[in-house]
């Protein structure tokens, strides 16, 4: 996994209060192109009230011939609105390819005109209470899943030599 934020430091406060968090953006081995899931972790950082240095030359709504930031085109970006061309340009081209690939939001009932509004909501409820929900209790008896080999008793790999020598003397 990436990290995404290499040093924090508090900054100076303003008006008594203490003042927001500055932090670094390390990409470590991460592509830098423009539009890259690196820069919308940025946004979301920035939005959330840290103080990163950064531009708006890497964000979706850029426009490098003209040197122009459309904020409308990274909002609808932010909002799902690729997501939601796509699922209406293969609800009208492949129906089966459709129901395949967004089988879950099909589940949930939520079409491609639905798709900004989920978003929204999902944001005003992480505003709300942006706490992570509890972890479920694991029962007493839970044992996790291992999927490492147990080690043979010496019996156990002697029996097997044995039983390895058998197979091969009955073979000649």
């Amino acid at each position: 996994m990436i990290s995404y934020c290499k040093a924090v430091v508090s900054t100076q406060s303003t008006g008594g209060e203490r003042g927001a968090f500055y932090c670094v953006l390390d990409v470590g081995l991460s592509r830098t192109s423009a539009g890259a899931r690196v820069f919308g972790v940025l946004k979301g950082a920035v939005d959330g009230g840290l103080d990163i240095p950064h531009s708006n030359k890497r964000f979706p709504g850029y426009n490098p011939e003209t040197s122009d930031y459309d904020a409308s085109a990274h909002r609808a970006r932010i909002l799902g609105s690729h997501v939601s061309n796509y699922m209406q340009q293969l609800l009208e081209e492949d129906n089966d390819a459709y129901k395949r690939q967004f089988a879950c939001y099909l589940k949930e009932g939520i079409m491609p005109d639905m798709l900004e509004g989920v978003y929204t909501a999902a944001h005003a409820a992480i505003r709300a209470d942006p706490s992570p929900a509890p972890k479920k209790e694991k029962p007493a008896d839970y044992k996790p899943k291992s999927y490492k080999k147990q080690r043979m008793s010496l019996a156990q790999k002697k029996g097997r030599v044995a039983q390895k020598k058998a197979a091969f003397l009955a073979l000649q």
